[in-house]
């Protein structure tokens, strides 16, 4: 296996992203062979030599996996839960490779969720900069007004700073309506905070489509592996933002 530089190692390896791997390098947390490495743009092979982040050996995956998960509610995003609560992981069955979850929904939001051991790639989807699209389907108790639909739009303050720009559609109207709702960010309880901003509450809460990547038919507790060609133009996405 030809050397690499030492940052794309560790995205690969799900340490971090590239940048927080630079970081990691640049404050002499990296081994190799046992010699501290602080220099960017140093190279390794992480089939030959023995690579170390906080004492700790890192190892290549041995095959990457790549799956679509149907989140269901009352299910947390983690790979265990100190509160002994249901993980999306205990869905999983039959795959040999350890993966984990890509991102977060809530636990009482369901949905699309990926799973992978594919850091670089994971790194890449949740980071902010990323800019990749997530849509949700989004009961509320009541309907926003024209002045307030257009406020959600273009940002809503939280926590003192405002929310990125994001899409809304009414698509079903009632005492409770749905809407569609897209982001390009994913704060922590995000949609649930931009309603409450406006005094109204998310009864469900579910995501449909991240990217180009849909839910379709997966039922609540169903998964798949994605095919070739998702994964093809998942890793589209990393190369032409690093373009």
């Amino acid at each position: 296996m030809p050397e690499e530089r030492l940052q794309k190692i560790l995205s690969h390896a799900g340490i971090a992203s590239r940048r927080k791997a630079e970081t990691l390098i640049v404050e002499g947390r990296v081994t190799v062979n046992g010699k501290v490495v602080a220099e960017l743009g140093s190279k390794a092979d992480l089939e030959r030599d023995h690579i170390k982040v906080d004492g700790k050996l890192i190892h290549a995956p041995k095959r990457l996996l790549y799956l679509a998960l149907h989140k269901p509610d009352n299910c947390v995003t983690t790979v265990s839960d100190p509160q002994g609560r249901n993980t999306v992981m205990d869905l999983i069955h039959g795959v040999k490779e350890r993966v984990y979850p890509v991102g977060r929904l809530d636990y009482h939001s369901e949905g699309l969720l990926l799973l992978t051991n594919d850091g670089e790639l994971a790194n890449f989807l949740t980071s902010a900069a990323s800019h990749v699209p997530k849509t949700y389907l989004v009961k509320a108790t009541g309907m926003l007004g024209p002045e307030e639909e257009e406020r959600f739009r273009s940002g809503v303050p939280l926590m003192g700073r405002a929310t990125a720009p994001a899409g809304l559609k009414l698509i079903h109207r009632a005492v409770n309506p749905w809407y569609e709702v897209r982001l390009t960010e994913g704060r922590t309880q995000q949609i649930r905070l931009m309603f409450k901003h406006f005094g109204k509450l998310v009864e469900k809460l579910k995501r449909v489509r991240v990217g180009f990547l849909e839910l379709g038919s997966l039922k609540p507790g169903e998964y798949r592996h994605l095919t070739p060609l998702e994964v093809k133009r998942l890793r589209g996405l990393i190369r032409r933002k690093a373009g």
